[in-house]
């Protein structure tokens, strides 16, 4: 097998313990008819025993280096590789439905889920590895100190779930933080239409801008005092306080008032 070391701008670390990797593999439950789009495939650790499922795999890498070690080390009629960023890749153009895999970057995981949520009508489940303090922000409820914009967007979204911790000793090189995995599930019906979701997100991100202000001078530039009396929502809350529903609720009242255009 063609090795090569990590790269620090890329935000490598290589997966390679054999029981962690089976342990993957098996909380994604590959099935034979499954299409799998794996971010981040490194040298192909997770790769090939999903292959061995007998499913599709889109691979996306960035990596120049790693391009050249995938097409030398597998050979797999079932294995599509695509030499592209993540962060800027369309989704769209792999299939009608897919499954989606990988071990994040933990430089561009916030982001890169960002732009994943936007084909979550053809994702079937997302199962990948983050840093646990984001997963934990991700999965974190109402009246946390961690719970937050990414809380809410994915929540809303998504069902989430943690699934179980992954140590850094799995990784070469060995991170400085622990690892988690993390189960995403797209929701298959949702309240707000597309426009409404942008004001939802546009919402949500001036409410956590300053966490330590109430909601009520958060949004003041939206909001006037009588529209609280309309909400079922205490001014005096902070974001943090705020449920997903209750923004849910905030993006249809400013909808139906027509309060941003």
């Amino acid at each position: 097998m063609i090795s090569m070391r990590a790269k620090k701008r890329f935000g490598q670390n290589f997966l390679h313990d054999r029981r962690m990797i089976d342990k993957i593999v098996s909380a994604i439950r590959p099935k034979t008819s499954d299409v799998v789009v794996e971010i981040g495939p490194g040298q192909g650790a997770m790769t090939q025993p999903l292959l061995t499922a007998g499913g599709v795999v889109h691979a996306i890498e960035i990596d120049d280096d790693l391009i050249y070690v995938l097409q030398q080390t597998i050979r797999d009629a079932g294995f599509i590789l695509h030499h592209a960023d993540a962060l800027t890749f369309d989704f769209s153009q792999i299939a009608s439905r897919f499954r989606l895999v990988g071990n994040l970057p933990y430089n561009i995981s916030t982001p890169l889920l960002f732009h994943l949520m936007k084909y979550t009508a053809r994702i079937v489940d997302i199962t990948v590895m983050l840093q646990r303090e984001v997963v934990d922000r991700i999965v974190a409820e109402p009246n946390s100190k961690i719970y937050g914009r990414l809380s809410v967007m994915l929540q809303y979204y998504c069902a989430v779930d943690r699934l179980f911790l992954i140590p850094p000793g799995v990784f070469d090189p060995v991170p400085k933080v622990e690892s988690a995995l993390l189960r995403l599930v797209p929701k298959t019906s949702r309240p707000l239409t597309g426009e409404e979701e942008i004001l939802l997100e546009a919402c949500v991100k001036l409410a956590f801008a300053q966490r330590r202000k109430t909601i009520k001078n958060n949004l003041k530039g939206l909001l006037q005092e009588n529209d609280w009396l309309n909400l079922p929502i205490d001014p005096q809350s902070r974001a943090e306080n705020l449920s997903v529903q209750n923004f849910i609720s905030l993006t249809q009242y400013l909808t139906q008032n027509r309060m941003i255009q």
